[in-house]
């Protein structure tokens, strides 16, 4: 097994990657800014290196800095967690050039897939169906208006270096287009291209996304599918596996899907493969279209940890280290239901505002059968506006879906912190609420939801 390993980032995913690396007896390094000198994701591994200020740009995103940190560690690979520089082609190539192992894709794999264009014609080539829509390299307003005229309003416009919901703009008429392009195009510099596509818009979408493994053998399996369509401001808040309406056909057909982009561009590791799925109709490949690929492990991937009893940290440290994928497919099997709600410090009354400060006293759900916790804070711990707000995962698997959303729900409920405000209170109504309960959401949902919890909240 490859090590020591240096972990990339912070949070939660650091503490994630460090407790499988524990377990397997691998030496950890973690990396910090001056803000989380004293972070739990430093206290969960063996060593730890700082990388500069607070700001991202000038730590967690700054490849020399993580490089010499590397070298000064002796650590002899790097996982990128998610986000950050997880799916950034120059920095796995950058590592590769100093003599460390990447634990992820091939560069190539990266840029083939890590942009929205360049995936669609991947797609197109592995004969996988994608949302109509435009990709060229004519940039111009005029051009642009003329494709999202030719597709057919309602259009989404997507910064093609985009993520994280971010550098997204709905347009439902031409008369909507020229606004939301400019502002798609400002957001879009942020990510340093200001190309846009244009997309077919789904007015009732699912998000459902598959998960694969490949290794470098050519080996590529699939662990089943995940549901992510409760969403704010294009961001998840609550997945889970599987998919309600999703038939064991259906399931093998994205599977399949899947797969094949993965072989056409050489994949190797972990790899989430994103569709949308027509919601105002029951699941039905027909209406199920490739939208793009995250070359890295995702935030909800213990959703499917919960359903096939996998450690897909341990497999992405196998396969980095050449090993062959642990299991085939007809090998993968699913069981249960499981849900994860993101814990954030928030506050959905005021439109999801993010709650930083200090927090100065924290009760999280307590961890046993069938609940998962995974945190990235603790007591005593400041939250800055420099990071993203999500704080903790909390995961509830059980035999049925009912079941799984009641366990989830209660958990949530036991969850608070003093000194800044968390979603959790919000997200049990969510999932206790009739639309959640009877499955299959789209992507519009949690903005209602909240619109209408807050209306009946005031009025109590």
């Amino acid at each position: 097994m490859i090590g020591p390993v240096l972990i990339a980032n912070r949070g939660e995913i650091a503490c994630r990657i460090a407790a499988t690396c524990r377990r397997l007896g691998i030496p950890t390094v973690a990396v910090h800014s001056d803000a989380d000198a004293t972070a739990l994701h430093v206290a969960a591994a063996d060593a730890a290196e700082r990388i500069g200020p607070p700001r991202p740009l000038d730590s967690y995103l700054s490849i020399p800095a993580i490089l010499d940190a590397a070298r000064r560690s002796g650590a002899r690979a790097v996982h990128p967690g998610y986000g950050f520089l997880s799916e950034n082609a120059d920095f796995a190539e950058a590592c590769a050039a100093a003599g460390l192992v990447f634990i992820g894709p091939p560069a190539a794999a990266i840029r083939a897939m890590g942009g929205k264009a360049a995936a669609k014609e991947v797609a197109r080539r592995a004969g996988v169906p994608a949302l109509p829509g435009y990709d060229g390299a004519d940039q111009s307003p005029e051009r642009l208006a003329a494709e999202a005229a030719r597709i057919g309003f309602p259009v989404m416009i997507k910064a093609v270096a985009g993520g994280g919901g971010r550098g997204m703009r709905r347009a439902a008429s031409a008369e909507e287009f020229p606004a939301a392009l400019a502002a798609a195009q400002r957001e879009a510099a942020a990510f340093g291209n200001t190309a846009v596509l244009l997309e077919k818009l789904v007015a009732s979408a699912r998000h459902i996304e598959v998960q694969v493994f490949a290794d470098a053998a050519g080996g590529v399996v699939h662990l089943g599918e995940r549901d992510c369509s409760p969403q704010r401001r294009n961001q998840k808040l609550v997945e889970e596996s599987p998919a309600p309406g999703m038939d064991g056909a259906l399931r093998a057909e994205l599977g399949r899907r899947a797969t094949a982009l993965a072989r056409q561009v050489g994949y190797v590791g972990a790899g989430t493969v994103e569709f949308v799925a027509d919601a105002s109709q029951p699941l039905a490949a027909e209406r199920i279209w490739f939208i793009e690929m995250n070359t890295r492990l995702q935030v909800e991937h213990p959703v499917t940890e919960m359903v096939t009893g996998l450690d897909l940290v341990e497999w992405q440290l196998r396969i980095a280290a050449g090993e062959a994928l642990p299991l085939a497919q007809d090998q993968v099997a699913l069981a249960g239901h499981a849900v994860e709600a993101r814990l954030c410090a928030e506050d959905p009354a005021r439109n999801f505002l993010p709650s930083p400060g200090r927090i100065a006293a924290l009760r999280l759900a307590e961890p046993g059968p069938g609940l998962r916790v995974d945190a990235g804070v603790r007591a005593g711990d400041t939250l800055t506006p420099f990071y993203d707000p999500m704080i903790a995962k909390v995961i509830a698997h059980a035999p049925t879906r009912a079941e799984a959303l009641e366990r989830l729900a209660t958990a949530l409920e036991s969850c608070a912190a003093e000194g800044v405000r968390l979603n959790a209170a919000f997200l049990a109504r969510v999932l206790r609420s009739a639309d959640m309960q009877a499955g299959g959401v789209d992507t519009r949902f949690l903005e209602d939801f909240r619109a209408r919890d807050a209306a009946a909240r005031s009025a109590a």
